[in-house]
């Protein structure tokens, strides 16, 4: 079955706490699977930055997604999702720890998707080099793997260093790793490491040339493609309830194994709103149990 989730409308949606609960509640009870949320630290001002060509700015609220998910894990049973950390502007233990903590406190329910961001100005603040990211991702999530697994790990690449060191608590697994991103290099590291990976493509030749790579990295590697998920998302804004539903069917064809879907940029500007969105598309039928496709 392909799993359907929903995308944290965090930008529109008011009211602290009660209103993330209330919204995280009754997608679960609508039938959702699991809640989304993307990540930025910080937004540049454009007076400072008169040629910014960013798509969001210092005035875009962003939830930080790992202590949104501490919260979230004791309100609703939703799986937590990241898309995507900016993993390589981080320290990776510091991750690791909180990654470990979310996914204890929710009994196994995160998904850590990450990728290698595009803000410089963002990365200038938080003390790390644009230069070579790439490279320093394929180090982290080593990294995050072995700080999960493993009570004493020794490490050393791209200024980060430990010795001997160890967090604890661990999680009960490794926590799934799932690769965002545009490019042919973000698609090899997805079927090289990944547990899945998060395409922004729509179903259609776009896509089967990404998933293409993936496989032939997948391939290469020793791994077997099929065990890779792909984790698609489809817009409120294209075609209401009816275009999600018709969407899902794309997504389902292209043999995606989860999808999300987004409210934002609709016009809503109230809780209710972006619920009334929820529950029409649950109406369509396209949570219905039978809705077949690949198991994962």
């Amino acid at each position: 079955m392909m799993e359907i989730g929903v995308v944290l409308p965090q930008g529109e949606l008011h009211g602290g706490p009660r209103a993330l609960r209330d919204y995280a509640s009754a997608a679960q009870e609508l039938g959702f699977r699991h809640l989304l949320a993307y990540d930025h630290v910080l937004g540049a001002d454009p007076a400072g930055h008169p040629n910014w060509q960013g798509v969001y700015d210092a005035d875009d609220p962003f939830h930080e997604p790992l202590v949104l998910f501490g919260y979230l894990a004791a309100v609703c049973d939703l799986d937590l999702v990241t898309s995507v950390l900016v993993l390589p502007q981080r320290q990776t233990a510091l991750v690791a720890k909180q990654a470990a903590e979310i996914d204890l406190l929710s009994d196994g329910r995160l998904r850590l998707g990450v990728g290698i961001g595009w803000n410089t100005v963002e990365y200038e603040a938080l003390g790390r080099p644009m230069q070579s990211r790439g490279e320093r991702l394929d180090q982290q999530i080593a990294l995050l793997r072995a700080l999960w697994t493993h009570r004493s790990v020794s490490f050393e690449h791209a200024g980060e260093r430990i010795v001997a060191a160890g967090i604890n608590p661990r999680p009960k697994r490794p926590i799934p790793i799932w690769i965002g991103g545009t490019s042919p290099a973000a698609y090899r590291r997805a079927g090289r490491t990944g547990d899945g990976w998060m395409p922004r493509l729509q179903p259609g030749p776009e896509l089967t040339a990404a998933r293409t790579i993936v496989t032939k990295a997948a391939e290469a590697a020793g791994r077997p493609p099929e065990a890779i998920g792909m984790h698609g998302r489809v817009r409120y804004t294209d075609g209401g309830a009816v275009g999600v539903a018709a969407a899902a069917r794309r997504w389902r064809e292209a043999r995606a194994t989860h999808l999300a879907v987004s409210t934002l940029g609709a016009g809503f500007t109230s809780l209710s709103e972006h619920l009334d969105a929820l529950t029409a598309i649950a109406r369509t039928g396209l949570l219905d149990e039978n809705m077949e496709g690949p198991n994962r």
